[in-house]
C-alpha cells in the first residue's frame, strides 16, 4: 500500500523538521515550520490551491497530528504547536483513535458520488430524473443535473442514462475503507468512525490530498532518548531488510546511531510466535476446532473484534512478535522504553491494549531521524550475518504459514492466504466463519504482499519486495524450515 508521491513527501518533511526542531533543542520554534514550507510568494507546501494561509493552516494541523494529537482534540484555535509539543512531552494521552483527519485538507472531493458530464443530451425520455427515487435530479440548461444533498449515492441514473453520461466518481478514502469506518460528516468533511476502524490505513495511503495522518509518538521517542542515564531499545519489524539499500547491520548500527541503546530484531520474537502458534494449532485441531487463523496482524485482529465476531473464536491466541520482542527486552533491560519501529500504524493500537511497548515509531519517521541528525547508512560497514532468522518471512504474504509449518507435528496441513484486507477477502472471511470449507490453517494479512507493503513504509511494495529479496537472506517462497 505504501507510495511515494507528493502528499506522503510533504509528511515526511515535516517529520524531519520537527526531528531537527528537537535534536537542535528549537522546539519552541515548531509553529514556525508552517510559515517556512509555505513562504509568501513562495510554493505552498500544504497540498492545496486555494491561498497561503489554508496552505499554512494544513501543515499547522499535520504538525498536530505528529505531535500525536487528533485534529478534533484543539478547543482553542489559538493554542501553539509548541504548547501541544509541551503537552505531548508530558505523556497526557489523548482522545482515542490512531488516525486523524486534517480538516482543513479535506475540501477538494467531489460532493456527490455521481456527477453529470457533458455528454449528456437533455433527453426527453430523461431516464435519470424518472428513475432516481430521492427526486435529485433536474434539468437545468438543457442538461441533467444532480443536488448532492438529496443524492443517497444508489448509481440508477447512471445505469439509466442511455448516453452513459452520468459517470461515478469516487471519493477515495471512503472508496479505500473496507470497513465503511470513514464517511463525510454534516459539514463535508471526512470523520472517522473509531468503533469500526480497525487501523489498517488504507484511508491515508488513498488520500490524495494528504488529509488523513497518523498521530505519531516520534517527539515521546526523542525525548526519551534524550533524557540522561535513560535506556532506549528498538525493536525492529522484519520488513525493514526492505526499506533501505543497506544491510540490516547497517540500519541496526545507524539506529544505535540515533541514540538508543540497543537494537533488538522483531524477527526474534516471531521464532517463539511460530513455535506456540504451531502448538497451538495442534491443540485446537486436536481438540475437533475445525481451523485457526493467524493473530500477528493488529488490523486484522481488530477486524474480527468490530466487524467479524463469528471469527474472533478462531482466532489464534498467540501473542505476536513485537509483544514476543518486548518480552525479550524486558528481560535484558527491565527499566527501558521500549519502542517498535514498523511500517504499520495498527501497531500502535495494538501496542495501548499490552504494557512492555512504550512507543511505536513507523519507517518512514526512522528515515527523517537519519535525516536530521545526518546518520548516513553507506558510512556503516556492511558486516556479514552469522545467522539469519528464517521468520524474517513475517514480513511477506505466505511466511508465518512457512514459519508455523516448520514447528507444526500434528495433522496434514491443508492452509489459505489471505493477503490484503479489501471488501472482497473481507467478504470471503465472512463466508469462512460459516465453518463451510476444508482449510484448518489460515493466515490473514492487512497488506496485500504483507508487511513490506504497510502504509507508513519507505519505499514501495515493488521495490521493498526487492531489497528485501537481496538484503533479508531468505529468499522469496524459500520455506522457513
Amino acid at each position: 500500500m505504501a507510495q511515494t508521491n507528493n502528499a506522503t513527501l510533504i509528511r515526511r518533511e515535516i517529520i524531519t523538521r520537527l526531528c531537527k526542531l528537537y535534536v537542535e533543542n528549537r522546539l519552541e520554534d515548531v509553529d514556525r515550520i508552517a510559515l517556512e514550507m509555505a513562504p509568501r510568494n513562495g510554493t505552498q507546501a500544504g497540498g492545496n490551491r486555494c491561498c497561503i494561509h489554508k496552505s499554512r493552516a494544513i501543515i499547522k494541523y499535520r504538525v498536530m497530528a505528529l505531535l500525536g494529537f487528533n485534529v478534533s482534540d484543539e478547543t482553542d484555535e489559538l493554542e501553539s504547536l509548541y504548547s501541544y509539543a509541551l503537552r505531548a512531552l508530558s505523556n497526557k494521552e489523548p482522545e482515542k483513535g490512531v488516525l486523524t483527519v486534517v480538516d482543513e485538507a479535506c475540501t477538494s472531493c467531489v460532493k456527490s458520488n455521481y456527477v453529470v458530464s457533458n455528454l449528456c443530451r437533455g433527453c426527453l425520455a430523461s431516464h435519470c430524473m424518472v428513475t432516481c427515487p430521492k427526486n435529485a435530479i433536474t434539468m437545468e440548461h438543457g442538461q441533467a443535473k444532480i443536488d448532492p444533498l438529496k443524492c443517497v449515492g444508489c448509481g440508477l441514473c447512471k445505469e439509466a442514462c442511455p448516453y452513459h453520461a452520468i459517470i461515478y466518481v469516487p471519493i477515495p478514502c471512503e472508496e479505500s475503507c473496507p470497513v465503511k469506518a470513514i464517511y463525510r460528516n454534516a459539514e463535508g468533511v471526512e470523520e472517522i468512525d473509531y468503533d469500526k476502524c480497525i487501523h489498517c490505513g488504507r484511508c491515508m495511503v488513498a488520500c490524495p490530498f494528504g488529509a488523513v495522518m497518523y498521530r505519531s509518538q516520534i517527539i515521546n521517542v526523542l525525548h526519551d532518548i534524550s533524557r540522561p542515564n535513560r535506556q532506549v531499545i528498538a525493536m525492529l519489524a522484519p520488513a525493514i531488510c526492505g526499506q533501505f539499500k543497506a544491510s540490516y547491520g547497517q540500519v541496526a548500527t545507524a539506529v544505535k546511531k540515533l541514540g538508543f541503546t540497543d537494537v533488538f530484531e522483531v524477527a526474534d520474537g516471531a521464532v517463539l510466535t511460530a513455535k506456540e502458534e504451531a502448538r497451538e494449532l495442534e491443540e485446537v485441531l486436536g481438540q475437533g476446532q475445525q481451523f485457526l487463523t493467524t493473530s500477528c496482524c493488529p488490523a486484522f485482529v481488530e477486524l474480527t473484534e468490530k466487524q467479524l465476531p463469528a471469527l474472533k473464536p478462531f482466532v489464534s491466541h498467540t501473542p505476536s512478535p513485537m509483544r514476543y520482542s518486548a518480552e525479550l527486552v524486558k528481560q535484558q533491560y527491565p527499566d527501558a522504553s521500549v519502542v517498535f519501529i514498523g511500517p504499520c500504524v495498527a501497531k500502535q493500537a495494538e501496542a495501548r491494549k499490552y504494557p512492555g511497548i512504550d512507543y511505536v515509531m513507523t519507517f518512514e519517521e526512522l528515515g527523517a531521524m537519519m535525516i536530521a541528525m545526518n546518520v548516513d547508512l553507506q558510512t556503516f560497514e556492511a558486516v556479514a550475518e552469522e545467522e539469519v532468522l528464517p521468520e524474517r518471512r513475517f514480513a511477506v504474504s505466505n511466511g508465518v504459514l512457512d514459519s508455523v509449518a516448520a514447528y507444526y507435528k500434528g495433522p496434514t496441513l491443508n492452509p489459505l492466504v489471505i493477503s490484503g484486507l479489501h471488501k472482497k477477502n473481507i467478504a470471503s472471511l465472512r463466508r469462512i466463519a460459516t465453518g463451510k470449507h476444508d482449510w484448518n490453517m489460515i493466515e490473514v494479512m492487512a497488506c496485500e504482499g504483507g508487511c513490506l507493503s504497510g502504509p507508513a513504509g519507505i519505499s514501495s511494495p515493488e521495490v521493498a519486495r526487492k531489497l528485501f529479496n537481496a538484503q533479508s537472506g531468505v529468499a522469496e517462497g524459500q520455506p522457513a524450515s
